[in-house]
């Protein structure tokens, strides 16, 4: 077995997606029709999914978002995210959705939640792998929207409902306006992440951590930027989800081989990295995938590659008991792999 192979076999969780960033382009373009949604002229529908920063990618974003409108269609796609995220290896998923963005086209609350939970309890029995949601807050609504999402969330919350997020364009709103929101999540018994540090300062990490108190962050690039903050968290153990191809298109690394991208200097820093893969077919790839570039552009070992993928359990909102019992698992699993490869430079080099 070659290292890619081995990348694409080894065990995963997937702990940053977005299911309207992972909506498949072809059903984009049938409920898009269904649902009479203009979208702008091209050939290829690949055509509509090149951005060149953030804000660019965060209009195709919302237009997937507005072709979502009943529950029938929020079952299809998040089935078929979590099909998608199986068929990389996932054995658990944690993922984001954006109700502001299809509130803002007047579709409720509940009705996204009856498709969503559905097809998780319809996924988990056909194929085994469970998952949980975290709805997440755009950032550029503000606080008191914040406030009124959070209310909703609590209204409206299931077993499956773990946590809260913050996205969004970062740069122009940084995180600690948001104190409030997070602390009554925190009361309230939810799990929080932040995603910062991806087109916003390091001080953005610091504050999503010292201000918000998130349980991780998501992304958190510009960290390396500040020598003490990157200190300070491999002391605290902090856990970083981080998105290698989306980097490519709305941060300022966009060459993965590149000794200085900031996930290679994170992981070499001894940070805690998890490798995911964000909204995959908006940026033509998967789960498996964003591990073999890791393992190809960046250089990681099988031993580093074990690393990620066991950090991404502790990094988990799964019981700690499950989190001893699958630790203890899949290292029997991954080492057993790793004696099967072919140490010949080629095979390791991908």
């Amino acid at each position: 077995m070659d290292i890619e192979t081995f990348a694409r076999r080894i065990p995963k969780i997937e702990l940053h997606l977005h299911l309207e960033g992972a909506v498949r382009p072809a059903t984009f373009v049938e409920l898009a029709r269904k649902n009479h949604v203009d979208i702008p002229p091209h050939g290829e529908i690949a055509e509509l999914y090149r951005y060149d920063n953030l804000p660019d990618f965060l209009k195709i974003y919302d237009l997937v978002s507005r072709s979502i409108r009943d529950a029938d269609d929020f079952h299809r796609v998040t089935y078929e995210m979590l099909e998608s995220c199986a068929d990389s290896g996932a054995r658990y998923v944690e993922f984001f959705f954006s109700a502001h963005a299809h509130q803002a086209h007047g579709v409720a609350y509940p009705t996204m939640l009856t498709g969503i939970l559905a097809a998780m309890r319809d996924f988990e029995t056909d194929r085994g792998v469970p998952s949980r949601l975290i709805p997440a807050h755009s950032r550029e609504l503000g606080l008191q929207r914040g406030l009124e999402f959070l209310d909703m969330v609590l209204e409206h919350r299931s077993d499956e409902i773990i946590g809260i997020g913050l996205d969004y364009n970062e740069a122009p709103f940084p995180p600690a306006p948001f104190q409030p929101l997070f602390e009554r999540a925190a009361d309230a018994g939810l799990r929080r992440t932040a995603h910062a540090g991806e087109s916003g300062p390091a001080e953005n990490v610091r504050d999503s951590l010292a201000v918000l108190g998130v349980d991780r962050i998501d992304h958190g690039y510009h960290i390396v930027d500040d020598a003490e903050l990157v200190a300070a968290c491999v002391e605290q153990g902090t856990f970083f989800t981080c998105c290698p191809s989306t980097t490519t298109g709305t941060t300022i690394w966009r060459d993965l081989s590149a000794p200085d991208h900031a996930i290679k200097q994170m992981i070499d820093a001894g940070l805690n990295v998890t490798i995911n893969s964000d909204d995959p077919p908006m940026f033509r790839t998967d789960l498996a995938n964003e591990f073999v570039l890791v393992a190809r552009d960046m250089k990681l070992s099988p031993e580093q590659l074990k690393t990620c993928a066991l950090t991404s359990i502790d990094a988990s909102w799964l019981d700690d008991s499950v989190k001893r019992d699958w630790r203890a698992a899949w290292t029997a699993e991954i080492d057993a792999m790793i004696a099967d490869l072919d140490t010949a430079p080629e095979a390791l080099s991908a």
